[in-house]
């Protein structure tokens, strides 16, 4: 015969294994999200007196710039791992003809982008007219510009990724360069 205490025993033995084993399903967690924060911008005059060029304008401190043969340069992010390209043509006469290869440029991105945004730019002040162009989705560049005075001056620039596009993955890089490309649209000067 059975004891009553035993049957006690290996009630309560049951009803404390059913406790320690009633937890609630695991969840597994959500993917994360990278932050990434970058330095306010600090703007200063570039003007590099001994390339002769014959514009100036404000470029965050943070950069790093390497002049290129005829006033062309690359404005390096480092720590973004991403480079805009500035690639300056004199006006002689082909206004129309520039103002077509800049915009062929940008329109041959149309194939893997979702849209583009096209924003004008006008500073009658300086004599600076221009064209910002956004590009979504996973497009080679997701930001591109011209500005120019019309008459003498015509300046080109996009930024690109040393990486395969994936535009949510870049997007608070490519945001971040895209304020410092309007900020050389805004302040350049023609000499």
């Amino acid at each position: 015969m059975i004891k009553f205490s035993t049957i006690l025993f290996a009630a309560g033995f049951a009803l404390s294994l059913t406790a320690v084993s009633c937890k609630e399903d695991a969840i597994p967690k959500p993917k994360g999200q990278l932050r990434l924060d970058y330095p306010t911008a600090k703007y200063g005059l570039f003007s590099n007196e001994s390339s002769n060029c014959s514009f100036t304008f404000d470029i965050n401190e943070s950069s790093k710039v390497k002049m290129k043969q005829d006033c062309s340069m690359e404005i390096e992010y480092p720590k973004m791992k991403a480079t805009i390209y500035l690639n300056y043509k004199p006006v002689n006469g082909n206004i129309d003809q520039l103002l077509r290869d800049a915009q062929k440029l940008t329109y041959e991105h149309v194939v893997k982008a979702d849209d583009i945004a096209e924003q004008p730019f006008l500073n009658p002040v300086n004599k600076a007219y221009g064209m910002f162009y956004q590009v979504g989705g996973n497009a080679a560049t997701n930001a591109q510009f011209y500005v120019t005075d019309s008459t003498r001056h015509f300046l080109v620039g996009s930024v690109y990724f040393y990486a395969k596009p994936n535009y949510d993955s870049i997007l608070p890089a490519a945001a971040y360069i895209k304020n410092d490309m309007r900020k050389i649209m805004e302040t350049i000067r023609w000499k």
